[in-house]
């Protein structure tokens, strides 16, 4: 006879954020890419415009 393990559901928390650019709060509904770059205070998020100016 083979073990069954039985999987029990376990709660799962998460969040989402708006994708839009730290400097201009512009994102994709506006037509620009969002790039995510990590900085020494954490990750953030920055659209064509402005990721080239980091």
């Amino acid at each position: 006879m083979q073990d069954m393990q039985i999987l029990r559901a376990h709660d799962v928390l998460s969040s989402v954020s708006k994708v839009e650019c730290y400097v201009c709060g512009k994102g994709i509904d506006d037509g620009h890419t969002i790039t995510a770059k990590t900085l020494p205070h954490g990750i953030v998020l920055f659209c064509d415009v402005h990721y080239s100016l980091q």
